[in-house]
C-alpha cells in the first residue's frame, strides 16, 4: 500500500475508476449482446433499434474515457455489418 497521502489518494482514485470503468464495460457487453441475440433470431427491425441504443452506449463510454475512439468505432462497425448483411438476405 502506498505511504504518501498523494499516493492514498491516487490508489482510491484508481479504485473509483475500475469500478465505473468495469460498470460501463458491462454494460456495453449487456447491449451488444441484445443485437447478437436479435441477429441470430432474424428480427432485423428490432436488430436496427437495437444497434441505434447500443452504438449510443458504445460511444458514450468514448467521451467517458472507457474505451478509445478506434475501439468503439470497431465495434460498431463489426455490428453494422451484421445487422446490414441480415437484412439484405431477407
Amino acid at each position: 500500500m502506498a505511504n504518501h497521502k498523494s499516493a492514498k489518494k491516487a490508489h482510491l482514485t484508481s479504485l473509483d475508476n475500475r469500478a465505473r470503468n468495469k460498470s460501463v464495460l458491462s454494460r456495453i457487453k449487456t447491449f451488444i449482446t441484445k443485437v447478437e441475440n436479435l441477429i441470430t433470431s432474424n428480427d432485423s427491425k428490432e436488430a436496427e433499434l437495437a444497434l441505434r441504443s447500443a452504438e449510443s452506449e458504445i460511444m458514450k463510454s468514448v467521451t467517458k474515457g472507457v474505451l478509445k475512439l478506434n475501439t468503439a468505432a470497431r465495434k460498431v462497425s463489426k455490428l453494422t455489418k451484421r445487422v446490414k448483411s441480415m437484412s439484405q438476405a431477407a
